[in-house]
């Protein structure tokens, strides 16, 4: 039989176990839950305690020492020296965490020689500290190198919460750290959280197929770990009068701990589309109609210095490629100027862009969800309208003098 334990030092003897059990077997010992012998072992009560005090026999032994985890950390993401926004968004979201519990934000910084200068920038961007470990094997992202950084640093501080970007970087290096550290992993997250009962991380993310949005909690191991869309949270002013702390770091990157040796590193010369870090988006969405019909799209983009973007069904159409669809199966974006055009508003395609620090819409459908959100919104057939704004703009330009 199954025989259950309460974990006494996660106990907070909210009582909510007793009302739970169907054979009244939970009795309380001062402040603490205690299971009488009697006990089935059905494990109703397992499920009624939020803070993962009661656990069966099989995972007794598996219960970590949660008390002894502190801080939030972000993984800062750099390449050839150069930060990656998200480091700079997740500090944004990681400060407002670090202060709803009362710890301490620190960023950990990897990379070969020079990589220092830009610990400057992570403090002023919010963070506490720096976590800094400096080696030429690190001087390009290999997975097994910077896997076994992540992993010594997080064993030896103990870190509560580990956030990374949802970048090809971040999706291949946090799933290896995760399993290495024996914790969870959400991925993709949109939103982050703490919960206040708890003190829990609640890291919502798509779900089905982006039709709901699940909140997930990792009640029982640490640190709690997600990586983040580009573009979601909300990179904080940089204040270049902050004081923070650089910690250097030695970790041994012996060859013979490292399965792949990196002989050279060849650029492909191709306009890479980054949306996330675009000031204006135009978009088009089924109204556009065609292939075709994204041709006004992208003038009227290009001469506002601006990037084309799209919605789930023009992707899936074959208007534009996959790589510019916005929402929760694509990417989300926070631009400063957001066209959508022809796009009807479906709750997957908002959540994506929802942020934007100026919604313009424009579609023939008076009632179409877009313009809920819209800050401006014109009633009217896009390939009308878009051609019209495209000569405006280009009698504004002619007229100062820009082109």
């Amino acid at each position: 039989m199954t025989k259950v334990w309460i974990v006494a030092e996660k106990c907070k003897g909210c009582k909510a176990c007793l009302a739970s059990c169907p054979y009244g077997y939970i009795e309380m010992r001062g402040k603490v839950a205690h299971i009488l012998p009697e006990c089935t072992g059905c494990g109703a009560c397992i499920d009624a305690c939020k803070f993962g005090a009661i656990v069966t026999d099989e995972k007794k032994e598996e219960v970590q020492d949660l008390s002894s985890y502190k801080g939030v950390w972000v993984f800062a993401e750099q390449r050839n020296g150069v930060l990656n926004k998200v480091a700079l968004q997740l500090l944004g979201c990681g400060r407002e965490l670090a202060n709803d519990l009362s710890q301490e934000l620190c960023a950990v910084l990897a990379g070969g020689e020079g990589v220092e200068k830009l610990t400057k920038e992570l403090i002023a961007a919010g963070a506490d500290k720096v976590y800094l470990v400096v080696d030429k094997k690190l001087s390009h992202y290999q997975t097994d190198a910077y896997t076994k950084v992540l992993t010594e640093l997080i064993k030896r501080y103990k870190p509560n919460i580990v956030l990374y970007g949802a970048t090809h970087i971040g999706r291949d290096l946090a799933p290896r750290v995760a399993r290495r550290v024996d914790t969870g992993l959400t991925a993709d997250c949109t939103e982050l959280t703490i919960e206040k009962e708890t003190g829990l991380l609640q890291q919502t993310r798509p779900a089905f197929g982006g039709n709901i949005m699940a909140t997930i909690l990792c009640r029982n191991r640490r640190p709690q770990m997600a990586t983040v869309r580009p573009g979601v949270m909300q990179a904080l002013e940089p204040q270049h009068s902050r004081k923070g702390e650089i910690i250097r770091e030695e970790v041994d990157l012996k060859d013979t701990n490292l399965f792949v040796k990196l002989l050279e590193v060849v650029k492909e010369a191709k306009h890479t589309v980054r949306l996330e870090e675009a000031p204006i988006i135009v978009s088009g969405g089924r109204g556009v109609g065609s292939k075709e019909g994204f041709k006004i799209i992208e003038e009227l983009a290009k001469l506002m210095g601006g990037e084309v973007g799209g919605s789930r069904v023009a992707v899936e159409k074959g208007w534009i490629p996959q790589e510019r669809q916005v929402g929760q199966t694509g990417k989300s974006v926070r631009p400063e100027l957001y066209v959508a055009c022809g796009i009807s508003g479906s709750i997957q395609h908002m959540a994506g862009m929802q942020n934007s620090k100026i919604i313009v819409a424009i579609n023939k459908d008076p009632d179409a969800p877009i313009f809920k959100i819209a800050h401006y919104g014109i009633v009217g057939d896009l390939h009308e309208i878009v051609p019209l704004l495209t000569e405006e703009i280009k009698k504004m330009k002619e007229e100062m003098g820009t082109s």
